[in-house]
């Protein structure tokens, strides 16, 4: 999306054929489980299924162009990511779990609710994301923050669950703004916050750059650490 990019209700007519608006939303929440470049803009425009406009259509088809000219990306799961795979009987076998979290105090400018999202990653690989409205309004940034990283250990102790029931092992590490217990947590700075890519519009370059991030690549040879 266009950081000068703001989605109203009503600020352009409405669409004669909405079915072919709900229909392309629908589709485009497919296309994440491979491209979470693109989870903000599509939760966006989910927004307005109820009553689309021409606006909403335009940002629609924006999405669109842009997978038209990224054909060639998707997400690249990689089997050396900081870790050694080994037979699952093996007890000494863990895995490294990080999470990437964060939100847009009050970013909606209809109803004043933020925009949380996480990052959890394996080793290098990306498993987890998520860019959605939070349910409630935040009555500061720091509550809209706790928000987002109530979202993110929730998602962190399913993901642990299921590898325990397969018989692994983890480690989670959280980079957010509280200290739990159970986690480590370290302080991210804006520049390279991950999760902006799910929580506000961004230039093109910062985008790109957070896309990398993301392990997203037209071959594994040119992804980046993170």
């Amino acid at each position: 999306m266009s950081i000068s990019s703001v989605l109203l209700l009503d600020d352009s007519s409405p669409l004669v054929d909405p079915s072919r608006y709900t229909q392309t939303v629908g589709a485009l929440h497919y296309v994440t489980l491979s491209r979470p470049d693109i989870a903000f803009a599509v939760n966006k425009v989910s927004q307005f299924m109820h009553a689309p406009i021409e606006n909403h259509w335009a940002e629609v088809k924006r999405i669109l162009r842009y997978l038209k000219g990224t054909l060639s990306l998707g997400l690249w799961i990689r089997h050396t990511s900081g870790y050694r795979l080994q037979a699952f009987t093996d007890s000494h076998w863990s895995t490294n779990l990080q999470a990437f979290s964060d939100s847009d105090w009050a970013g909606c400018p209809i109803d004043r609710r933020s925009m949380g999202g996480f990052a959890i990653y394996i080793g290098t690989n990306l498993i987890s994301w998520s860019a959605r409205k939070q349910k409630a309004v935040s009555r500061s940034s720091t509550e809209s923050k706790y928000k987002a990283i109530a979202d993110t250990i929730a998602e962190l102790i399913w993901i642990k669950s299921l590898l325990r029931e397969l018989g692994l092992n983890s480690e989670a590490q959280h980079y957010g703004v509280i200290i739990l217990g159970k986690l480590n947590v370290k302080f991210i700075s804006t520049d390279d916050q991950i999760v902006d890519i799910f929580t506000k519009p961004l230039s093109s370059k910062k985008f790109e750059f957070l896309r990398s991030k993301l392990q997203i690549a037209t071959r594994p040879e040119v992804v980046r650490e993170y």
